[in-house]
């Protein structure tokens, strides 16, 4: 693979995009920093085709991303490869208002091939090529100039070792018929809503107790307004102000700007100066919010109950079998709080009840919560087995040690009824319902925030 010097204008950036066009994929990755921005500064981007490779400085004097941008958002003959890919589209996402289309991210596909949930590059290149990576690099301060070798080298690596694993990948996921699996994913991942930050939508990731239409009002203008100031000053929301401190503000509002000077999180500046009169001008044209832009009430969502609760732990487990047997992660297959609302009684919009996932897993749990499908405990292994009213037909899956341990905290008993299944124990107290993860949206830092006006 030829490795061209660091890319510094647009006319080699054009000839080398050219080229590429050619290519039926390109492994992409970048190098930004964000955590003194609300907006990632892009400080180098990496590209390799099968043949050639390349490290572009997109910091230097004149040069014009657009040759490669084009490839990235227009091009629909080339593949674009990434791993753990999110930030990356994000940034192209910034430039562009579009996605890098089509697109492939190895981390998804590794967790159709077993290799766990989020497996690292390190990882990756390590499990498939025998390398161990130099990690010396990897907290470098991309923004300043001149890079040196090792850093380029560094870098550059990073798509090098991605373009020989790939076809690897696509080849084993060829073999085991597994490509239409990682559709969904991969069109999830390119939605371009995901990289959308709506000021006005900004409220919604701000935890609040209560649902009192005047607070969530005011919670809404004051979300919105810090999103554009963070914007416009290109600072991470956290260093405009809080979560907490915002979530306070609604739910307790100064009468007068002086008053700011009270509010835990704030410089008592902000009683006189620009930035605190328009917090306090937000506030004043703040609406309350309207009947169908309020959050859902959680006693709306289908409960469990401890019976139901129980059920959901079994699922878990069974999803676990499912994913050992299939040599996927399970994270693909189904999330806990599907389970959960497939243990309620949910069954539509349920991703595990369509297509491939219903075939390896959503057949089966649909046949555990409506009594077709039980759990046997066989020469002191704990077994999934056919209830009576079914054909009595066992299932080879065993459950090992760990699944076992598992097991019992779900509440699953150690003997066996008369028909081989066994019975939740009465007394297991339900688990407590996972906390959904988040994605950190763009912008958010981890300072405190005093920010003059």
């Amino acid at each position: 693979m030829k490795i061209h010097p660091l890319i510094t204008t647009t006319e080699a950036l054009a000839d080398l995009c050219t080229r590429l066009a050619d290519a039926p994929f390109v492994t992409v990755d970048t190098e930004f920093m964000r955590e003194n921005s609300y907006w990632p500064e892009l400080c180098l981007i990496q590209i390799a085709s099968p043949q050639e490779a390349a490290a572009i400085d997109p910091l230097a004097k004149g040069l014009d991303l657009k040759p490669l941008l084009d490839l990235m958002v227009d091009n629909e003959e080339v593949l674009k490869v990434f791993h753990a890919g999110g930030q990356d589209l994000e940034i192209v996402y910034n430039l562009t208002g579009k996605t890098p289309y089509p697109l492939f991210d190895t981390q998804v596909a590794a967790m159709a091939l077993g290799m766990g949930e989020q497996v690292g590059y390190s990882n990756l290149v390590d499990s498939w090529l025998g390398i161990s990576l130099d990690k010396g690099a990897r907290f470098t301060d991309w923004s300043r100039r001149p890079l040196d070798k090792r850093q380029i080298d560094y870098a550059i690596g990073d798509v090098t070792h991605l373009a020989k694993i790939f076809p690897k990948m696509l080849e084993r996921l060829r073999k085991r018929d597994r490509g239409a699996w990682l559709d969904n994913e991969m069109e999830r991942l390119g939605n371009p809503a995901s990289y959308e930050n709506v000021p006005d939508l900004a409220w919604t990731r701000i935890r609040i107790p209560g649902r009192n239409p005047d607070t969530l009002g005011r919670l809404k203008a004051l979300a919105a307004w810090r999103e554009r100031e963070a914007q416009h000053k290109n600072l991470p929301r956290g260093r405009i102000a809080k979560d907490e401190t915002l979530a306070d503000i609604a739910a307790h509002p100064p009468k007068v700007q002086a008053d700011l000077a009270k509010v835990r999180g704030l410089s008592p500046s902000w009683a006189g100066n620009d930035i605190g009169g328009r917090m306090m001008t937000a506030l004043a044209e703040a609406k309350p919010l309207s009947d169908a832009e309020m959050p859902a009430r959680e006693d709306k969502k289908p409960g469990l109950g401890k019976e139901g609760a129980l059920v959901a732990d079994l699922l878990k487990l069974l999803l676990k079998i499912r994913a050992r047997d299939s040599d996927v992660a399970a994270k693909l297959i189904a999330r806990s709080d599907e389970l959960e609302l497939l243990a309620a009684g949910r069954r539509e919009g349920l991703a595990m009840l369509e297509g491939w996932r219903f075939e390896q897993f959503g057949r089966d749990a649909l046949d555990l919560v409506e009594g077709r499908l039980a759990f046997a405990v066989k020469n002191g292994k704990l077994r999934m087995t056919r209830t009576a009213e079914e054909t009595g037909h066992e299932r080879g899956s065993t459950v090992g040690p760990e699944d076992a341990a598992d097991a019992g905290d779900a509440g699953i008993g150690t003997d066996a009824a008369a028909d081989g299944g066994v019975q939740p124990r009465a007394e297991a107290e339900p688990a407590a319902k996972p906390r959904r993860r988040r994605r950190k949206p763009a912008g958010d830092g981890a300072s405190a925030g005093d920010v003059q006006g």
